[in-house]
């Protein structure tokens, strides 16, 4: 046991995990916090941003990006406030993001006095908005919840958790007992007559279809195991993009993937909802679905599936390969057909939207195959989640079902920390780049080569179209006054670029990734198709 104060408690056992970054601003409730980082030397790497809901999304683009734990920290009351945006976004993506969050002085707290940052019931705010939270009490507590706080991580579905502490806890020295990390748990195994009878089924089906979440992120080869014994297609939206490489065929587009379930006898679902096929494509009994999730609330949250297996994607699927040699029938190769079929989407995306295909072409030509894409909600992004190729895992990176505009632009950022040798590349509209635009500051200071290419139409385009379209055009709020952003970028010592066409992009992306820090590419986008049909597509099959 050792003397120390409880922000170095706190600090001491995350590192203990292996934690080299942490995003975050300093304030007056967590300056003993940052004298604790500080006292880490180069052992801990800090970046902070202008405004705090800039560091948790660094956090979430960190964590998203890699696989690994993306950690922030923030003041309280308004500081937390002004993550719960990002808090959301790792909750929807299944994300390991851990915040460390101050408090008033502890003696205070749920007296509503009105100390400075102080807000009703912040624990529970902060309980509702992340898998677990808690607050440590005294020096000693912060190794034993610090661990806790990481088993709740790697327990089950990974997704947010916070710590909160006081500013005199953090400073308060006492004798604490450092812990040893707790190892990961064993994966959840299947039950294997369950997974004797998912094989049996999917072995005699003629025609099954593979659906996959972010779930099965760390289970590419197992799932590409099966996905060829049963030459299966698999699909996804956005959060499975890159678990297949899409240089294979049985890797398919989330347009196809509908195509394919209007005819499909068995279906396998591998860390997903499943909840757009169910909802919007339909349901008869003639489909029959084979679930499997390590999140048991999820398996019959919509519909009640033939089979659902509570399990690590990983180890069910090693499972089911074995399984599978039991029970499958002699298969063809489909290559022939399902390269056609992908061909053939493309095609019918280069006719109807091809302004956004052109664009994402020469990004994807341009993008090195290990590069980073990251969405947002922008035409062009919204194009990106069936038309833009993604060839490995966790290289697409979205918001998941929050669907939030102005993510985009700091959670590149964190994908460019934690990843600094790769290309990052996101995706901004006029809109939602102006949500965090100052933290162009952010990536100057710190020499981040992201390039950000703007979409400018003068409008939150997604918006006024379903005015124009679904109001008799009574187009209100939705008009926007920018500024000159080549000028913009070039204020905080950034290149700017403009360009007009295709191929000026091209020129200047080929610029931009020589450069050693942050460029803003600008490019007109007004008056393009819109993307929906190929995401909001209908009912194809029984009930919705």
């Amino acid at each position: 046991m050792s003397k120390m104060t409880g922000a170095e408690a706190i600090i001491k056992s995350v590192r203990r995990y292996g934690i080299d970054t942490i995003f975050g601003l300093p304030g007056g409730q967590t300056y003993h916090l940052f004298d604790a980082v500080y006292n880490e030397g180069d052992r801990l790497r800090v970046f902070n941003a202008r405004h705090e809901q800039g560091v948790a999304y660094m956090a979430y683009g960190y964590a998203r990006s890699s696989g690994r734990v993306g950690v922030y920290t923030v003041v309280p009351g308004p500081g937390i406030l002004n993550t719960g945006s990002a808090l959301c976004t790792a909750y929807a993506g299944n994300e390991r993001v851990l915040c460390l969050a101050g408090q008033i002085p502890s003696q205070w707290i749920g007296k509503g006095v009105g100390f400075l940052h102080e807000i009703p019931d912040q624990l529970g705010i902060l309980q509702r908005l992340t898998k677990w939270a808690e607050r440590i009490e005294t020096p000693a507590d912060a190794p034993r919840l610090v661990n806790q706080a990481f088993l709740e991580m790697n327990t089950g579905r990974p997704r947010p958790v916070a710590l909160e502490m006081a500013p005199d806890i953090m400073g308060l020295q006492e004798k604490v007992e450092l812990l040893p990390p707790i190892p990961d748990p064993e994966p959840v195994k299947a039950d294997p007559d369950m997974v004797e009878a998912a094989a049996r089924l999917l072995g005699k089906a003629k025609w099954p279809l593979i659906v996959i979440g972010h779930g099965c992120v760390d289970a590419g080869a197992e799932l590409l195991q099966v996905a060829e014994a049963l030459q299966a297609p698999c699909t996804t939206l956005w959060s499975g993009k890159g678990i297949i490489d899409d240089h294979h065929y049985l890797s398919q587009p989330y347009s196809a993937g509908h195509q394919l379930w209007a005819t499909a006898d068995v279906v396998l679902a591998v860390g997903t909802r499943l909840d757009n096929p169910q909802l919007q494509w339909g349901l008869d009994d003639d489909l029959k679905i084979v679930r499997i999730d390590i999140d048991a609330a999820q398996i019959s949250n919509i519909a009640t599936p033939q089979i659902g297996i509570v399990a690590d994607a990983k180890s069910a699927l090693t499972d089911l390969v074995t399984a599978l040699a039991r029970h499958n029938i002699a298969r063809k190769s489909r290559k022939e057909e399902l390269a056609g079929l992908k061909t053939a989407m493309f095609r019918k995306y280069e006719k109807d939207v091809g302004p956004q295909m052109r664009i994402l072409k020469v990004i994807r030509e341009e993008l090195p195959e290990d590069g980073f894409l990251v969405d947002e909600v922008t035409q062009v992004g919204y194009a990106s989640w069936y038309g833009f190729p993604v060839y490995r895992p966790r290289h697409f990176i979205g918001s998941g079902y929050q669907g939030n505009l102005g993510y985009g632009y700091t959670t590149a950022l964190g994908v460019q920390v934690a990843n600094p040798d790769r290309k990052v590349v996101v995706l901004g509209g006029d809109g939602g780049f102006m949500y965090q635009a100052t933290e162009m500051a952010t990536a100057v200071k710190y020499r981040l080569n992201l390039v950000n290419i703007v979409f400018n139409n003068h409008s939150y385009g997604n918006v006024q179209r379903a005015q124009e379209e679904e109001f008799e055009g009574n187009v209100i709020g939705s008009d926007l006054s920018n500024p000159d952003f080549v000028r913009f970028a070039e204020s905080f010592g950034a290149p700017g670029l403009r360009v007009e066409t295709t191929e000026q992009l091209r020129t200047a992306l080929r610029q931009a990734f020589r450069e050693t820090g942050p460029v803003l590419i600008e490019m007109p986008s007004a008056g393009m198709p819109s993307p929906w049909p190929y995401i909001l597509m209908p009912r194809n099959r029984g009930q919705a």
